[in-house]
């Protein structure tokens, strides 16, 4: 991806959201989630989520996922974390802020294997 490349939500998920969604809340990196306003009979009511900013699905946090995923009937309370619970992080693999170990004490103990030998 190109530096500076920021993708969008297309133009139709915008539409379908401005005539079909209600939006139910908002997280703290300013993503909005959406229900459908109205849900045929026969049918389990559709969930999603517009983006603040890059669409990348690791950006949106574990209370969130499990309302867009129907493991929860309401978003489950940012209030009721523990002191020891981190706040959300996207996953920054590929970026220049991913995780490289510190370690290389092992680099010396290590042989590749060889097919054949």
């Amino acid at each position: 991806m190109k530096a500076g490349y920021r993708m969008r939500m297309s133009i139709g998920t915008k539409l379908f959201t401005l005539l079909y969604g209600r939006q139910v809340g908002r997280d703290a990196q300013g993503n909005r989630y959406y229900t459908e306003k109205r849900v045929p009979s026969g049918r389990r009511q559709r969930r999603w989520v517009m983006y603040e900013g890059q669409v990348e699905a690791s950006r949106v946090p574990a209370e969130w996922h499990a309302w867009l995923h129907h493991t929860t009937a309401e978003p489950i309370s940012d209030a009721g974390r523990k002191p020891w619970q981190k706040p959300h992080q996207a996953n920054l693999t590929g970026t220049s802020a991913a995780f490289r170990p510190k370690n290389n004490s092992v680099a010396g103990d290590y042989e590749a294997w060889t097919p054949g030998t």
